[in-house]
């Protein structure tokens, strides 16, 4: 399926920095999206900040769900939407998910503040939903995944995903 010109993922590839590293997947299923968050689990390490961009019902928490699989951490991996954040630890020895909804919080940073993700990260992976333009300042080095979905009154499954990996430490993303 290919993004509308005027999709999140064509925003999001516009506004990435010079030196990101780009990758489109097509998703056919919710259970191809929660295999992709499991794949994309095993490139995470502590540190990594992943920012989740989609409309309603995109699949945001379902490609999360896969990562906290293939993170191997506790707990249902569920939308935190209601209470913010949520904090699953690792049952296998790796890194914390921390999983963010930031759909109710309006300003930048200052209001993120309160979460003390800036704490958080340098020992989990924190997976940020709705965080473009609120959580960039967190980390020169993040992940940002663009989902992309037909809108309006259909049931189709299909997604396009945008990898887009910002900063040297995704360099390597071309080989996903």
């Amino acid at each position: 399926m290919e993004a509308p010109h005027n999709s999140p993922a064509a925003e999001a590839v516009g506004n990435a920095a010079p030196d990101g590293v780009t990758v489109s997947l097509p998703v056919e299923s919710p259970e191809q999206m929660q295999a992709l968050g499991r794949r994309i689990a095993g490139i995470l390490r502590p540190g990594d900040l992943v920012m989740l961009t989609g409309e309603l019902g995109a699949g945001k928490t379902t490609l999360t769900r896969g990562l906290g699989e293939g993170l191997g951490v506790r707990g249902a991996v569920t939308s935190p939407t209601f209470v913010i954040a949520r904090v699953h630890p690792s049952l296998t020895g790796g890194p914390a998910l921390v999983h963010v909804d930031a759909y109710r919080l309006g300003g930048g940073l200052d209001e993120m503040e309160d979460l003390d993700l800036d704490v958080s990260l340098p020992e989990s992976v924190v997976v940020v939903e709705w965080g473009e333009g609120k959580v960039e300042e967190l980390s020169d080095d993040r992940l940002h995944v663009v989902i992309d979905r037909a809108v309006g009154d259909t049931d189709d499954e299909r997604r396009e995903v945008t990898l887009i990996g910002i900063g040297a430490r995704w360099a390597g993303l071309r080989e996903f």
